[in-house]
């Protein structure tokens, strides 16, 4: 399982100049709505979205996402 790295994400946007959700819902072309929920952690970009961001700022999703633990992968205590 992945989840955004939303401070990467947000260095990454400020570096091409968007310190917004606006501003990276203009660029990206992602709703507005969306990326609010996105920056809180409300919510996970599907791949579209993901894809949208990682080449909307020059990067890979890769550097973008970052693997977490799947609570059902855990092995009981």
């Amino acid at each position: 399982m992945y989840r955004l790295r939303i401070q990467r994400l947000r260095e990454i946007a400020a570096q091409h100049g968007d310190t917004s959700p606006a501003a990276i819902a203009r660029t990206t072309g992602i709703a507005e709505s969306s990326v609010y929920r996105i920056l809180s952690g409300a919510s996970q970009p599907d791949l579209i979205s993901a894809l949208r961001l990682a080449t909307a700022y020059d990067t890979t999703v890769e550097e973008l996402m970052e693997p977490v633990a799947d609570e059902a992968d855990k092995v009981p205590a």
